[in-house]
């Protein structure tokens, strides 16, 4: 890749179990999409309670996500974000899935976490895989992240 040029994907590994976090890897992943860049979302550890399919009668399972500054819950922050016209984080995964962001869930991460039989959300594509999927997925002309 020369100097002039930017990376032709954007590969973001989704580590963080804090909201706020996760939140800023799918404004990144959206963000990108958006400009025609293809994008990889590989969450993994902690990160994996984000891909969580919602119980019956409960909340999102991102909810349950600790955010990473000042008081509050997960959903009050996003609350808050909607309310200052930030996309919120239900909004960003239907972004993210309209502009055909790779997700993908570690396989290791999840057992890692003792989350081997999480049921994953069913309104969104989750390739499950491993470091070597998600390495083998990226570009050797993009950029990876670490979130």
């Amino acid at each position: 890749m020369n100097a002039d040029s930017h990376p032709d994907k954007l590969s973001i590994v989704v580590y963080s179990g804090k909201f706020d976090e996760v939140h800023y890897a799918l404004v990144m992943a959206s963000a990108a999409a958006a400009v025609g860049r293809p994008v990889t979302l590989f969450f993994t550890m902690d990160a994996c309670i984000a891909l969580e399919k919602p119980r019956p009668g409960e909340d999102p399972a991102w909810t349950r996500m600790p955010v990473n500054q000042g008081s509050g819950t997960a959903a009050e922050r996003d609350a808050e974000y909607g309310a200052r016209g930030i996309a919120t984080f239900d909004e960003l995964i239907e972004a993210c899935t309209t502009l055909k962001v790779k997700f993908m869930v570690c396989e290791m991460g999840l057992r890692a976490r003792g989350l081997e039989n999480l049921p994953l959300r069913d309104d969104i594509t989750i390739e499950e895989g491993g470091v070597v999927s998600f390495l083998n997925d990226a570009s050797k002309d993009g950029a990876v992240i670490f979130v």
